[in-house]
């Protein structure tokens, strides 16, 4: 029996769920220490790696506009808004002296005739003034400005040169704050925090999730490429550091388990049901992005049963994974680690992260971009029972190789002889539309739906066919995909 392949198909290889249209993406390994396969510009790839610099973008010079028009002198017809000159209707001219009103003696308050003169009309008769009167308010005016300026400069200089009414001289505040409500992020982070342990090698590092008290770790497979032949560490949120020992591997699925020596009293982590899981509820992704531990970021669940494609190098193995898409960031240094629901338990484990730049000039790669995947824990937990009971994982298989259908689904383009495809009658050709009730859209979705299910199980598969579409019942086989 042959394994569940997708054909290779150079137009459609490396998207990231669902058929790439647009710009182009490609997969590549974010290995911890940075280092990747060749790829193109943008894809899917774990999230341990680097950052990507952004390119600053350019502007020419500004534009030169000609000169400001000339404007000749506006002349104000009669009726007109312009305020009228004595004797020159219609006409602006400078200010007379002492401006407008003007005084016919010595302007504002001056000559005999005292009051105001409205334009183009005799003086207005008024008391006359006393100058004694101005002479005396302007001496009071002088001292009042002299005493106040005296008071202000004491009060400035003592405001600049003490603490004293300010908020620096406030009492330090030792008021408790309020406990976190139930299922805030504070409270969340709280609980799961202590489950989240950093993995450090020499070359990189990554997260993991506590499962035991006595130092069971659950972390992606790819984590382990940090320490190969260099041995790894497990650093606790208590400040604990113990070695790992490598438990079991099942790099087709991404997963690994990993014990930490010489530890006990560790809390684990509680699992939740990712099966449940609702498109737009909240998660709290933990983790340690670019060895920053015990980082915490929220978001939602953007979208479920994910087809997502991750190409490996340096002897690790691709895998096309049904992924729980969230906009939680997360960024390299976050493989591995829990994506936990508002309970605080843990729904996924953190892998891999969309890019639109793999690598920078500098051999750098991109961050978060709201584009995070990660494995339903359901599945996760299925595959480290068995690699942690019986030394042996395994996945469902259902022998065929398949291709991108037109204009969607996934065409068989071949049948393994023995095979439970071909048991259930599948034949070359055939394009399989639906896994139950799952939408199939292109090869990856179909190889995400079987190796998401475990072995055994039987599914429906909608067959669309020359003789029509028909439904097939096929009963999964299994294969083993890593162990001890």
């Amino acid at each position: 029996m042959t394994d569940d392949v997708r054909s290779p198909d150079p137009s459609t290889a490396g998207t990231a769920g669902g058929r790439a249209e647009g710009a182009a993406q490609d997969s590549e390994y974010a290995r911890p220490d940075g280092s990747t396969s060749p790829a193109a510009p943008g894809g899917v790839r774990w999230a341990d790696g680097g950052r990507a610099d952004e390119t600053a973008t350019g502007y020419g010079s500004v534009p030169q506009y000609g000169s400001t028009p000339q404007y000749g002198p506006t002349q104000y017809g009669p009726g007109s808004y312009a305020a009228p000159q004595r004797g020159v209707p219609g006409t602006m001219t400078a200010t007379p002296p002492g401006g407008f009103p003007a005084d016919p003696g010595t302007g504002w308050g001056g000559g005999s005739g005292g009051g105001w003169v409205p334009w183009g009309g005799p003086a207005a008769p008024g008391p006359a003034r006393s100058r004694g009167g101005f002479v005396t308010l302007a001496v009071i005016a002088l001292v009042a400005g002299l005493v106040g300026g005296l008071l202000g400069g004491l009060a400035l200089r003592t405001s600049s040169g003490g603490v004293a009414g300010s908020s620096l001289n406030d009492p330090v505040s030792s008021a408790a704050l309020p406990p976190a409500p139930a299922g805030s992020v504070e409270q969340v982070a709280g609980e799961v925090l202590p489950v989240a342990v950093q993995i450090v090698g020499a070359r990189g590092e990554g997260s993991g999730i506590v499962l035991s008290p006595e130092g069971l770790i659950l972390t992606n497979n790819h984590v382990l490429a940090a320490g190969t032949g260099d041995g790894l560490q497990a650093v606790f949120s208590d400040g604990r550091v113990a070695p790992l020992t490598v438990v079991g591997t099942a790099p087709a699925a991404d997963i690994a388990v990993v014990r930490a020596s010489g530890v006990s009293g560790l809390r684990a982590a509680t699992l939740g049901d990712s099966d449940r899981l609702r498109q737009g509820q909240a998660v709290v992704a933990v983790g340690s992005p670019l060895g920053l531990s015990g980082t915490v970021t929220t978001g939602i669940v953007s979208a479920l049963q994910r087809p997502v494609a991750a190409s490996g190098s340096a002897g690790d193995q691709g895998t096309v994974i049904d992924a729980v898409q969230t906009d939680a960031a997360i960024n390299p240094g976050n493989s591995g680690g829990p994506l936990v629901d508002s309970a605080g338990r843990v729904i996924g484990v953190n892998t891999a992260i969309a890019s639109l730049a793999s690598r920078d000039s500098a051999g750098q790669e991109g961050g978060s971009i709201g584009l995070g995947f990660a494995i339903p824990i359901n599945q996760a937990r299925r595959i480290a029972s068995e690699l942690v009971d019986t030394g042996r994982a395994t996945q469902a298989v259902i022998g065929v190789s398949v291709q991108d259908g037109n204009p969607r689904g996934a065409t068989v383009a071949q049948v393994a002889p023995g095979s439970p495809a071909a048991t259930a009658g599948l034949v070359t050709g055939d394009v399989v539309t639906r896994v139950g009730d799952r939408i199939i859209e292109d090869a990856n979705a179909f190889v995400a739906a079987v190796q998401s299910t475990p072995p055994g199980v039987v599914v429906t598969l909608t067959v669309t066919g020359p003789s029509g579409s028909r439904q097939v019942p096929v009963t999964l086989g299994s294969r083993f995909i890593g162990g001890r």
